[in-house]
């Protein structure tokens, strides 16, 4: 094996290769960007160097320094994903101070972002008309996940109240569900609407295991997904059968049901829908790149069928994983901490933005969301 170190254009890292894998005079010039051009994809060249997580640049992240076209950050793991990746789209962070982010969800009559700091107990706003950031609510029952519902209504998954609330458009606050068979739920974590008006949410114990992001209790349920009906607001599961389920989207035509288990064995899993019930469960990715397992967080539909997911698994690793229909792993955007969750908006709904960690990102991209938050 020998120790090759990337050129000045990617800073300082290291890989090791088999000696007659890569030569040095091809591979020292190259920014990621040429991989491609080169008829090198990243996966080609995770493959040749069995690397565990992709190198990543250095970079300015307060924006003072531009980042030269295209951004290296966003990767295309497979060429399909080249017409997602705009030239002169660059990722940018939008803010910084919040203490685990989450939750971010696209208001399309507002044209803002609400997004969710957990620890903080408090949910922040983003406004597309000229990036100012505002306190949106405080105390926010150590909100987790939200949507907005196809009447303009938002759905907050709150860990101190252990249930699903909606906010009404008179400013009162509706519980949509909190008990199942007479029993607390455990702490609603990622929630979608349907639209025949349903709403389904994932409940994993996260928010009673401590102080720090709810309220410390007692599980009294078993881990489920749930299903709320529009019409007799009868509450019921529709799958216990992942560990900690969490992450939670529709396929564009709302067919399929993906959700991530962020337990084990970390993973991304599809259901069939089928009469409001899921059928046919089957691995959609183990989430594993070069050999290295990731957690999928929180994802989100295109209207292509791809599925974008925020991830964490270390630097190199953390940031958004895009996946194909078919579970093939196409793109990546690489962000220098854990990213939780994401979402599409923007006028025209092809903006995508990351609550990841301590920030808010957003890049522009060749496709738009599926669904409307």
């Amino acid at each position: 094996m020998s120790l090759l170190t990337f050129g000045a254009s990617l800073g300082p890292y290291e890989i090791l290769a088999p000696e007659s894998t890569l030569k040095w005079d091809t591979i020292a010039p190259m920014c990621p960007i040429d991989f491609v051009k080169h008829g090198l994809s990243r996966r080609s060249l995770l493959a040749l160097v069995a690397a565990p997580a992709l190198p990543q640049i250095q970079r300015d992240w307060a924006n003072n320094q531009p980042v030269r076209y295209p951004d290296p950050d966003v990767v295309a793991v497979d060429k399909s994903f080249e017409k997602y990746r705009i030239f002169n789209a660059v990722i940018y962070r939008h803010y910084v101070g919040t203490k685990w982010a989450e939750g971010p969800a696209w208001c399309a009559q507002g044209q803002y972002l609400v997004w969710s700091d957990i620890p903080n107990n408090r949910q922040l706003r983003f406004l597309e008309e000229d990036g100012h950031v505002t306190t949106f609510r405080n105390p926010c029952g150590y909100s987790n996940g939200n949507t907005f519902d196809f009447e303009g209504r938002q759905l907050s998954c709150e860990h101190a109240g252990r249930r699903v609330a909606r906010y009404e458009h008179s400013g009162t606050v509706t519980t949509i569900a909190d008990k199942y068979n007479g029993k607390p739920l455990n702490s609603p974590n990622d929630i979608v609407v349907h639209p025949d008006g349903s709403v389904w949410f994932t409940d994993p114990p996260y928010g009673i295991l401590g102080n720090y992001e709810g309220q410390q209790a007692k599980p009294e349920l078993k881990e489920a997904v749930y299903r709320v009906d529009a019409k007799t607001a009868k509450i019921e599961i529709v799958t216990d059968a992942l560990d900690k389920p969490n992450g939670i989207c529709f396929s564009p035509d709302y067919k399929k049901l993906y959700i991530c288990d962020t337990g084990t064995p970390k993973d991304i899993q599809v259901f069939d829908v089928v009469d409001n019930r899921l059928r046919n469960q089957t691995l959609f990715t183990d989430m594993k790149l070069g050999g290295k397992s990731g957690i999928a967080d929180g994802i989100r539909a295109d209207v292509d069928g791809n599925i974008w997911a925020g991830a964490s698994g270390g630097a190199g690793y953390d940031g958004v994983h895009v996946f194909s229909p078919t579970g093939q792993r196409i793109g990546m955007i690489l962000l220098p901490e854990i990213c939780a969750n994401v979402c599409f908006g923007g006028a025209k709904r092809n903006r995508l933005f990351m609550a990841a960690s301590q920030s808010l990102y957003s890049v522009y991209v060749g496709t738009q969301g599926a669904h409307i938050a």
